[in-house]
């Protein structure tokens, strides 16, 4: 029975996950969007206490649980050691292997110092939700969305609009090489050996571990009642129970109750482990709980420093709001690209090239570059959830995976708010609408060599016309003629960077105006 629902509940947690990343409609983030922030590494770098201690909590009650049925990696393991089983016809198809402390150990140190050292690359490729993130935002979206698009396609054809078809692009190759090695990696450890991922590398799951050793209830090996046929040993995909000295690693076991069901002498139970003492029970590794309680320092120590660096950021960001980096007019040459499109099936549009900004655009509510680049673990939960394709993984080496904004493929809407919703790890504070029109994220840059006035002669406005704040107005190209073509002119001060203005300007293949980025944002 045990193992029937923490099976229903990591089924139902992990499809909700996986949707999160897959909707494109928000429906699902309405309704579960809380699986996320309940993720351990986003809660901690939310600073949600109140959910860090909860997850800490369970753990030193039931044991790691929040690995085999909250953890959307740990349970995708699960399902590719099940297909494994399944294709090789071999139930019983693991045996014990002593844990390999000094890795486990040496990467959560690692982890750790990555994480206050501010190295946050590194630190979202050990993250286990934000590595499921990516492979979920980059392998299966695609396919979710050409399923969509071909459903959309016999509906129209049916005459029904239950379906629309959407965009279906790559928003960054080095981010899907990444998400593509880590689901190779991920995938070829679980099909061969199942949960070595968990117990060797992830750091999560190496300080879950760790509290799990003085859980209250876990399994427990009657010796006396043991036939050491290792039937609970075999079906153990975390291989941690030793039948010949009858002890169980409870570092390394995520209470997936696996053995309960396949002992057949009753000598295995789920059970409240004090009170007696337990048949094998070896003593307490004292150097162990040394290293652990010095570990235990150093992860405090790193809360308290990114809680003082976010409070330092904010004091900041009051303190004085203006201060930007310098802009420049001239968009030297980038590579990115965006489909091909048609002009009412007449003539192709020259795609748009990507401006290459002095000072990256990062999301209103976000604060700034620091505030988010300290936060972010790349899980790219916003990106997957931006209706207007202006969110994608950067490409850079000092942020990368990390989302940042560019307007090719559309612009930040005033009244979207999405980011804001379903990040689960503060690095985009939740803002209102009525916030958002007043953020200032960048200011227009304006191009006048590129703009259609200057260079054909001819009308435009299309910036004046479909700026939200009135930022923009055309004055005359020839001061002296006041019925001369009018270009744009930007009023920085009302300007709030939403990108409407660059993504509309018809010029190709650059925009004759684009929007550099502020380190702060500001409220206008």
């Amino acid at each position: 029975m045990l193992r029937k629902i923490r099976l229903t509940l990591a089924i139902v947690c992990f499809a909700l996950i996986t949707l999160l990343f897959l909707d494109f409609t928000g429906t699902i983030h309405a309704w579960f969007g809380w699986l996320a922030k309940i993720q351990f590494l986003p809660s901690l770098l939310a600073l949600n206490v109140g959910v860090v201690i909860a997850l800490l909590l369970l753990t030193l009650v039931l044991g790691r649980v929040y690995c085999s049925v909250i953890c959307p990696l740990g349970v995708f393991q699960d399902i590719i050691s099940w297909i494994s089983g399944k294709r090789k016809k071999k139930k019983m198809r693991f045996t014990y292997s002593p844990a390999v402390s000094w890795l486990r150990y040496g990467v959560f140190v690692l982890f750790v110092v990555l994480l206050v050292a501010g190295v946050h690359a590194a630190v979202a490729l050990l993250a286990p939700y934000s590595a499921y993130g990516r492979i979920a935002n980059n392998l299966f979206s695609p396919i979710y969305l050409w399923g969509n698009n071909l459903l959309a396609h016999l509906a129209e054809r049916a005459d029904s609009y239950a379906f629309y078809s959407v965009d279906v692009w790559v928003k960054s190759l080095s981010t899907l090489a990444v998400a593509a090695l880590t689901f190779v990696v991920v995938a070829v450890l679980a099909w061969r050996n199942g949960r070595t991922y968990c117990n060797t590398i992830c750091p999560v799951g190496t300080l879950l571990g760790f509290v799990a050793r003085f859980s209250l209830f876990r399994p427990v090996i009657d010796a006396d009642k043991c036939k050491n046929c290792n039937l609970c040993a075999r079906k153990c995909k975390a291989a941690c129970i030793n039948i010949p000295e009858h002890t169980i690693d409870y570092s390394r076991c995520v209470a997936c109750m696996d053995c309960l069901d396949n002992c057949k002498h009753g000598a295995l139970h789920y059970q409240y482990a004090y009170g007696k003492k337990e048949a094998g029970k070896t003593a307490t590794d004292t150097s162990r709980r040394s290293f652990f309680s010095a570990v235990g320092i150093v992860a405090t120590t790193a809360a308290l420093h990114a809680q003082e660096k976010q409070q330092q950021t904010l004091r900041q960001y009051q303190k004085n709001p203006n201060k930007r980096k310098d802009t420049r007019a001239d968009l030297p040459t980038d590579k990115n690209k965006v489909e091909q499109k048609v002009d009412g099936g007449l003539a192709d549009i020259e795609p748009k090239l990507a401006p290459e900004r002095l000072t990256p655009l990062t999301p209103p509510g976000s604060l700034g570059i620091s505030n988010f680049y300290q936060h972010c673990t790349a899980c790219q939960l916003c990106v997957s959830a931006c209706p207007n394709e202006v969110l994608r993984p950067s490409t850079k080496l000092e942020n990368l995976m990390q989302p940042e904004m560019s307007y090719e493929r559309g612009y930040c809407r005033p009244e979207c708010v999405k980011c804001s919703e379903v990040c689960p790890t503060g690095a985009i504070k939740l803002i209102t609408r009525a916030d958002k029109s007043a953020i200032q994220i960048g200011h227009a840059v304006t191009i006048h060599k590129n703009c259609i006035p200057v260079t054909d002669g001819v009308e435009c406005g299309n910036c004046e016309r479909h700026c939200p704040t009135q930022a923009i107005k055309m004055i005359p190209v020839d001061k002296n003629d006041p019925n001369s073509v009018k270009k744009p002119i930007v009023n920085e001060e009302k300007c709030i960077g939403c990108g409407a203005c660059e993504n509309l300007c018809p010029a190709r293949p650059y925009s004759a105006i684009y929007v550099e980025g502020h380190e702060r944002h500001r409220e206008v």
